[in-house]
């Protein structure tokens, strides 16, 4: 991978120099591990003007959930403990002649801007803005390999789960099993915090497990992804407990499959953000549910859980091939409780078979 490395950096130093920087800091993590191969924590990443370094506040750690630096990238640890690698950093460059630094200001507080500044008080510093995350978008083989291999450990910690007993089991427990699954199947950790919601909570995005126990008829919505070395994946899937699924149930899910089933479907090299989103919000739409949705029904995904491209209505721009991207439509019912499916794929043009699914746990809706 030092190659891959090397080739990503030197992309970043040429769009720099165009927009006339001599340098550039990356001080995101996942941006200083995708540039790096490790970002071991607190360290930045400064590109130029002449070698390239990776500061570090304590020496790396060798962790396997932050990377291994790129062995051909000198690394620098601080020598005061203390010491600010970002400020370090700018004295660093203007030392070596730089006359601007182009900086990540939405990674950077207002402090350190500041600190910076003096420690180097004749060095134009300027925003490298999202360039970084915007070069991330598109990803190499080697990159959705390590994306299918999560796919497939949080695949097997689903499928695990659903062969147990759930009855009477409360949602912060499974959640916490789950987790152990994933680590247990090769994962580095999560990819995220799980989620488990039953009943009522059933179909929320962002719900946090509770104690509350799953009961006899209850939905169940699980949301959970593994991250291996660094990439992260999402699956999402709604069951029905202990019992044959009431006809509102098997409705409404039908329903979720069939907007889900658009969004996926839409997913093309040329697409319009907003068209995929389109898909799979248009059927809930005019089913009524349109006020309560989510703001979006996809996102990429990567050494972040939640990168761009967008899948929302007001979003610019189009895929490109070998983008991985979620597709999640959701309905929740107050005080009844909901569906959610979400699945993690990659965009591929028709010829090579149209968008491959990455996270393959069943999509019908199972009596557990």
């Amino acid at each position: 991978m030092s190659e891959v490395h090397a080739v990503r950096r030197g992309l970043l130093r040429d769009r720099c120099a165009a927009a006339g920087s001599a340098a550039a800091l990356v001080s995101r993590p996942a941006n200083v591990r995708y540039l790096a191969g490790g970002a071991p924590p607190g360290a930045v990443l400064l590109l130029g003007p002449g070698e390239d370094v990776l500061l570090c506040p304590r020496a790396p750690a060798g962790e396997p959930g932050h990377g291994r630096p790129d062995e051909a990238l000198r690394v620098d640890v601080l020598p005061v403990p203390d010491a600010d690698p970002v400020v370090e950093a700018a004295g660093l460059a203007a030392g070596a002649g730089a006359d601007s630094l182009a900086v990540e200001e939405h990674d950077l507080t207002v402090a350190r801007h500041r600190a910076m500044g003096k420690a180097a008080p004749h060095l134009r510093l300027a925003d490298l803005g999202f360039t970084v995350e915007q070069q991330r978008i598109v990803k190499d083989e080697e990159e959705i390999g390590c994306l299918r291999i999560a796919a497939e450990i949080t695949d097997q910690a689903l499928g695990e789960l659903l062969e147990s007993i759930l009855v009477g089991r409360t949602e912060r427990h499974l959640a916490l099993e789950l987790e152990r699954r994933l680590v247990d199947h090769g994962a580095d950790g999560p990819a995220f915090a799980t989620s488990v919601a039953t009943g009522p909570n059933s179909g929320q995005g962002q719900h946090r497990p509770s104690d509350r126990r799953v009961e006899e008829g209850d939905f169940l919505s699980v949301r959970l992804g593994a991250n291996y070395h660094g990439y992260r994946c999402e699956i999402g899937r709604t069951f029905v407990i202990g019992t044959a699924p009431a006809q509102w149930q098997i409705e409404l899910y039908d329903l979720v499959f069939a907007a889900q089933r658009g969004g996926r479907e839409a997913l093309a090299p040329g697409a319009a953000y907003r068209d995929v989103d389109r898909a799979a919000r248009h059927p809930l739409e005019l089913a009524g549910y349109g006020e309560g949705l989510q703001p979006r029904t996809g996102h990429g995904v990567g050494l972040e859980i939640e990168e761009d491209p967008q899948l929302a209505p007001t979003a610019m721009g189009k895929l490109d091939a070998c983008v991985p991207v979620t597709v999640e439509p959701g309905v929740h019912l107050p005080g009844r409780g909901g569906v959610r499916i979400d699945d993690t794929l990659v965009v591929r043009p028709e010829a090579d078979g149209g968008p491959e699914l990455l996270t393959m746990t069943t999509k019908e809706l199972l009596a557990l």
